[in-house]
């Protein structure tokens, strides 16, 4: 069912090109060092010897991390990464933004996360966002991979802008939330379907909105990561590793001394094709095993920017029954 799974989505793929979709192919790698500083267990955060790459470690002691030195109000931001190999349930890694140092009750957030992997199993990825701290309204989604990342690296991307987001696994774009504005007046689109786009009232301060800075972390997420934390961290596997390269910093940097961002020339929110948009579809249809926006048991009516796609649904409805379906719904009344 895998091989066939990912078959389909090879053919999908099949002359995909980042540059025919705006433009940032051509961005440039920052060493590490000149973009980022150590966050937490310093020792445990290794740069390579070139400074291309970095590792970081979490062990019986401590877990740790690393985040740019630069804040940014919007841009593209990517790495590549390999994650820790072996038995890694409970391991919890991260490639996001955020602002939680500086608006630790308001804090904004764009992430991947890696929920940890035992054999036998696909390896999931979450993407998730917020603004101004509204926790309580998470907008998660996850979705299987089709390779192994804990084999080499693949690089995952984010693209932010005032007009919106969208998440990139190797230069294929797997989701998108749209914000126009209007009259001046701020709307929200999910638009992960052909069909239809929905316009509907602003997300007002559920969109992230503040500057942020790019983080990188590895820690403890036995409670809840892998499976819902049916399966633990064990640290007789550790030190686990995860690996971070060819780091892209192309936004819109905060300039202390000037108390203003430099947004002279940095991606902006694009409109992609409509083949990419079917290689989009293609990934969610394939691959996606849960949404926020088809939980009838978390929400009952569907958050407002969410678009309903026959398709996914009927994908998550056959991975989840229980979560998906609208008779465990009226059971759970």
């Amino acid at each position: 069912m895998a091989g066939s799974k990912f078959l389909g989505f090879l053919f999908l793929c099949t002359l995909f090109h980042l540059s025919s979709s705006g433009g940032i192919e051509n961005l440039s790698n920052v060493p590490f060092n000149d973009g980022f500083n150590k966050l937490y267990g310093e020792l445990n955060v290794i740069p390579s010897e070139d400074n291309k790459s970095v590792q970081i470690s979490m062990d019986e002691k401590t877990s740790s991390g690393f985040h740019s030195k630069a804040m940014y109000m919007h841009g593209y931001f990517g790495a590549s990464v390999k994650l820790p190999e072996n038995y890694t349930a409970g391991v919890f890694v991260t490639f996001y933004t955020s602002n939680n140092q500086e608006y630790l009750y308001r804090h904004d957030v764009i992430d991947f996360e890696f929920l940890g992997h035992i054999d036998g199993q696909e390896w999931v990825v979450q993407t998730n966002f917020y603004g101004n701290g509204s926790t309580n309204r998470g907008r998660e989604e996850r979705y299987a991979l089709w390779f192994d990342p804990a084999k080499d690296f693949h690089h995952y991307g984010i693209l932010w802008t005032e007009n919106g987001i969208r998440y990139y696994v190797d230069d294929v774009p797997i989701r998108e939330i749209r914000v126009v504005v209007r009259s001046r007046e701020r709307f929200s689109i999910l638009r992960n379907s052909l069909e239809e786009v929905k316009r509907v009232d602003r997300m007002d301060d559920d969109f992230p909105a503040k500057l942020m800075a790019l983080y990188g972390t590895i820690w403890n997420g036995s409670n809840w990561a892998t499976y819902g934390g049916k399966y633990k961290l064990d640290l007789e596997y550790a030190p686990y590793i995860a690996k971070y390269s060819n780091f892209m910093l192309n936004g819109c940097p905060f300039e202390p001394t000037q108390n203003s961002t430099q947004c002279d020339d940095y991606p902006r929110f694009y409109d992609i094709s409509l083949d990419q948009r079917m290689k989009m579809q293609g990934f969610r249809r394939m691959y996606m095993t849960y949404s926020y926006c088809c939980d009838k048991n978390r929400y009952t009516f569907p958050l407002p920017e969410c678009v309903f796609d026959s398709k996914e649904f009927e994908l998550l409805l056959k991975f989840d029954p229980w979560t998906f379906g609208a008779a465990s719904h009226e059971a759970r009344k």
